[in-house]
């Protein structure tokens, strides 16, 4: 029986985690303007990141 109530508390913890991360992607997202928001421009970093970067290994040596 013990092995049955262990399987339930790491079920309940896997729902409580994807619930708060859910709310937090959530509060980064909402109430603002899609193009100021965090996920945004992390998006848009990582885009002229990896630009500049194929930009840097297409230069002839």
């Amino acid at each position: 029986m013990r092995l049955r109530r262990a399987r339930a508390c790491g079920g309940q913890a896997m729902v409580e985690y994807t619930l708060l991360c859910a709310m937090l992607a959530l509060a980064l997202g909402l109430g603002v303007d899609v193009r100021h928001s965090l996920p945004w421009q992390w998006l848009h970093a990582l885009h002229l990141f990896f630009q500049r970067f194929s930009f840097a290994l297409s230069l002839p040596t």
